[in-house]
């Protein structure tokens, strides 16, 4: 049977006939599928995440955790984790992207890294999974398997797979040693939603994981979808920084420091993601994500020219893309 039709049919019994008509709300870069179900007074959402490929459960529990915490997330009002059928309360469809420019961004930025803190100060260890070593250099490898041997067509030599080893195991060991809190791990204009209470509504988060505190931040602040100056992130930086210290959060006592923290995880994710792009074009026939990697690169490519342990990435990101070495400030 159709999973749409099945998806109908489950509505009818959980909503006990009232009527209803059910419109796309929006597909994400998995095989999860949203709709808006449009009733007499309001409307919900129904995910359609089909089973073996997606996993219900962990999007309850986590659901529940955020919601805890004070989080906006969507309540859970019916599910069908069998099947992979869950009824949602429903955030709106004004994402943050939709919203976000230089008047409103200060606010909106504002709010978010409010509610992050929230969710941090939350945390507690052996909840959700550990963003170990493990899970972190698996997602570097993304980089190496989509975006240079699928996506460019390269082949690394030995020196250049030390190289990629050698960045993956200095960010490694940075991102490591890091405060340890919650991650909802893509946290950034996507998945915020613009809500009247509680702002920002936040989607997306069934991935979360217990790793570096400024994860969410670099997501938030160097968004793949969305650019600033980089004037612009680290004033935010610090207005997140301010009051997560004074707050107790792990966070480092020297601003400077929590920086580099914040731009070495920025580059593993900036290295995950490239991968991720590469990976939902090559193997998914996702094309819309090849115009945001340029601006993933570029994040990537900043980060290091500025410090001295991640040049040899720089270089081989030059001798891959045939690019001269740019003149910059480094520290």
């Amino acid at each position: 049977m159709d999973r749409k039709i099945q998806l109908e049919n489950w509505l009818k019994e959980i909503l006990n006939a009232q009527p209803f008509t059910l419109a796309t709300a929006s597909a994400d870069a998995s095989f999860r599928r949203y709709f808006r179900a449009h009733l007499q007074d309001k409307t919900l959402i129904a995910m359609d995440a089909p089973p073996p490929q997606e996993d219900c459960t962990p999007f309850v529990k986590i659901a529940k955790l955020f919601l805890d915490a004070g989080l906006n997330v969507p309540e859970v009002l019916a599910q069908d984790l069998t099947n992979g059928f869950l009824l949602l309360s429903d955030l709106g469809d004004d994402t943050y992207l939709s919203a976000l420019d230089h008047d409103t961004a200060p606010e909106l930025y504002l709010n978010a890294t409010d509610a992050l803190i929230k969710l941090q100060l939350a945390s507690r260890p052996n909840i959700l999974p550990n963003y170990d070593e493990a899970l972190l250099t698996r997602e570097m490898q993304l980089l190496p398997d989509w975006y240079i041997a699928k996506h460019l067509q390269a082949e690394l030599d030995a020196e250049q797979l030390a190289i990629l080893k050698n960045t993956f195991d200095v960010l490694n060991k940075n991102i490591l040693a890091q405060g340890q809190v919650y991650v909802h791990r893509d946290y950034h204009s996507r998945n915020l939603m613009l809500t009247k209470q509680n702002n920002p509504g936040v989607l997306d988060f069934q991935d979360a994981v217990y790793g570096a505190i400024t994860y969410d931040l670099v997501s938030l602040l160097k968004d793949a979808y969305i650019s600033w100056e980089e004037e612009q992130i680290i004033d935010w930086a610090v207005r997140y920084w301010q009051p997560a210290r004074k707050a107790g959060l792990p966070v480092p006592a020297d601003f400077s420091e929590f920086y580099r923290d914040f731009e070495w995880m920025g580059a593993q994710r900036h290295i995950k993601v490239l991968g991720i792009f590469a990976r939902l074009y090559h193997r998914d026939g996702k094309s819309g994500y090849l115009k945001d990697m340029p601006l993933v690169m570029n994040y990537l490519r900043k980060v290091c020219e500025r410090y001295a342990e991640l040049r040899p990435m720089l270089k081989l990101l030059n001798q891959l893309e045939n690019k001269q070495p740019q003149v910059g400030y480094t520290f």
